[in-house]
């Protein structure tokens, strides 16, 4: 678990929602839930009061949605970080979220052991998709031929990164997976970044799949790409 302890900034229209995901976050004695929005506007005006740490943003609001709540915040508030949390089966607006700036994406059903993970890994200026998210993004992007040239600027062990990264694993699980130090993934990952011009590893996560590293429904590591 990271040391930082977050200041959340929980955005949802529905009081029962912000009520069980307040509950939630404050059962980890780390987590500082310091207000409550029920639309963008409100989001907005909190976050540059109460300058969260993570923002729980939800999308579909009235007045101003989430999408365009985070494009506001990311430039008004931009040591706030946007988690985005979305029913997604039902939910077209969420490329639109990509591109506001959000820092991750999880599905309202996820587990609470994960969402609070997740809360602390946005914290630390990570960036996260879980795997389920990364399956419905790909498939609604339609899938066609990978483009192998986009990996050209990178190693073999950074290409085995960023398919690690497209299988929606964090630092320190790619660092278990290749038994190196989590310092080692971190040095990785920023030269994937750089390399592939990319603003975040959220951007990383769809490359792994356009260029063909990962496929949809599949995880395999494909080295000899």
């Amino acid at each position: 678990m990271s040391s930082v302890s977050p200041r959340v900034l929980v955005v949802d229209d529905d009081d029962l929602m912000r009520a069980g995901l307040r509950a939630l976050l404050s059962s980890d004695e780390s987590i500082e839930v310091v207000g409550e929005a029920a639309d963008g506007r409100e989001a907005e005006e909190h976050a540059r009061r109460l300058t969260p740490d993570v923002i729980l943003m939800d999308v579909r609001m009235p007045g101003v949605d989430g999408i365009t709540a985070t494009r506001r915040i990311t430039r008004s508030a931009p040591a706030a970080r946007v988690l985005i949390l979305t029913t997604f089966e039902d939910d077209e607006y969420i490329f639109g979220a990509l591109a506001a700036g959000a820092s991750g994406f999880l599905l309202k059903r996820t587990r609470p052991e994960e969402l609070i993970n997740a809360v602390h890994v946005i914290a630390t200026g990570e960036s996260l998709l879980s795997p389920a998210v990364t399956r419905t993004v790909i498939d609604k992007m339609g899938w066609s031929q990978p483009n192998h040239r986009l990996l050209s600027p990178l190693t073999s062990r950074e290409r085995e990164v960023l398919t690690l990264i497209g299988r929606g694993l964090s630092n320190a699980e790619i660092a278990g997976e290749l038994t190196v130090e989590e310092s080692t993934v971190k040095t990785h990952v920023k030269r994937i970044l750089a390399k592939a011009n990319l603003r975040d590893r959220v951007q990383a996560v769809i490359l792994a799949y356009e260029s063909g590293l990962v496929r949809p429904g599949r995880a395999e590591l494909r080295p000899d790409v």
